[in-house]
């Protein structure tokens, strides 16, 4: 399959897993708890197997990362990183903020992304150099420039964290920006690409939850890079990531930088 159909293989896979995402969405879900302390549904499990299924019939030259299960091993430039329901912990509990993440990425760079929410029915879909489209029609960041006059931005600060942004948190809120904690950095992300949330900070090592955002938030015009403000590899455990509008992107690495923010 050429690069140029990409798009419609994504989307496809998308809707997809969405349609089982939505299915088993319900309250009273059965749940377990793996050694890292993050919650496992069904969903997860069913997504990401079907994630691998589709990817090996269809580039069965392609590797793929998902953060159930992977089929690695090819000697291959392209990976598809996957994560099948970014939001477990809401999603588990009956809160509709969710999404489905893939990404295929090319010797480290993200070069597709697509995010589904299943519950809105909104499909984000994004390739290098072709903008980020959004349900068919283009869409943009925001102009958002001041973090005192700035839209809503999510700070995922949590316990397990490979950074402490609890102190992010009390600074953003101390120069007057509106920060939340979403519980879920992609569908966060997306907002950012559509112009809603002004920025989304993620704290942790795990490519699979920056991966799609990367182009997704680019190619509309944001700017998407580690904690510190530097680019990063998306085939990899990554540098925690600033998710933003563009506009106020350097001063939120100034205060991480200024806090002395450091791994644990």
């Amino acid at each position: 399959m050429k690069e140029a159909n990409y798009e419609q293989f994504a989307k496809d896979l998308a809707l997809k897993a969405g349609k089982i995402i939505k299915d088993n969405f319900t309250l009273g879900m059965k749940k377990e708890m793996k050694s890292d302390q993050s919650f496992l549904t069904i969903a997860d499990t069913i997504v990401n197997e079907l994630v691998i299924e589709e990817i090996v019939k269809a580039f069965p030259d392609h590797n793929v990362q998902g953060e159930e299960q992977s089929n690695m091993g090819r000697d291959s430039e392209y990976l598809w990183v996957c994560d099948p329901v970014d939001g477990t912990i809401m999603f588990s509990h009956g809160c509709p903020t969710f999404a489905f993440s893939l990404a295929l990425v090319k010797d480290g760079t993200s070069i597709v992304g697509v995010v589904y929410d299943p519950m809105s029915d909104r499909l984000f879909y994004a390739e290098k150099d072709k903008g980020t489209i959004l349900n068919g029609k283009k869409t943009h960041v925001s102009d958002d420039g001041k973090l005192e006059k700035s839209a809503l931005m999510d700070i995922e600060a949590f316990a397990r964290a490979q950074y402490d942004l609890w102190g992010l948190c009390q600074a953003l809120d101390d120069r007057g920006a509106n920060a939340l904690i979403m519980g879920s950095i992609v569908y966060s992300g997306v907002l950012v690409a559509c112009g809603e949330f002004a920025a989304s900070v993620f704290p942790g090592y795990t490519n699979h939850d920056i991966a799609a955002l990367k182009v997704i938030v680019e190619e509309a015009g944001g700017k998407v890079t580690d904690l510190f403000g530097n680019e990063q590899r998306y085939d990899q455990k990554i540098n925690g990531a600033i998710v933003s509008n563009g506009k106020i992107h350097n001063e939120i690495v100034k205060i991480v930088k200024e806090l002395g923010i450091e791994k644990k």
